[in-house]
C-alpha cells in the first residue's frame, strides 16, 4: 500500500460518506435499503483502504 495515497483515500471516503448522507435525507420518509447499503461500501472501502496505507507509513517508520 502506498502511503502517499493516504489523503486522497480519505478524502474520497468522506465524499462517499457525504452523499450517503444526502441520499438518506432526500429520501428519509422511507428510504431504500439496499440503496443505502450499496451506498455504505464504497465510503467503507475507502476508509479502509486509508486505515491500511496510514499503517503502512507507520510500520515503514518503526523500521
Amino acid at each position: 500500500m502506498n502511503p502517499k495515497f493516504k489523503y486522497l483515500y480519505l478524502i474520497g471516503g468522506i465524499i462517499a460518506t457525504i452523499l450517503l448522507i444526502v441520499q438518506i435525507v432526500t429520501t428519509y420518509p422511507k428510504p431504500n435499503t439496499v440503496g443505502v447499503i450499496l451506498g455504505a461500501l464504497p465510503a467503507l472501502a475507502l476508509f479502509y483502504l486509508s486505515y491500511k496505507a496510514y499503517h503502512v507509513k507507520k510500520d515503514n517508520e518503526l523500521m
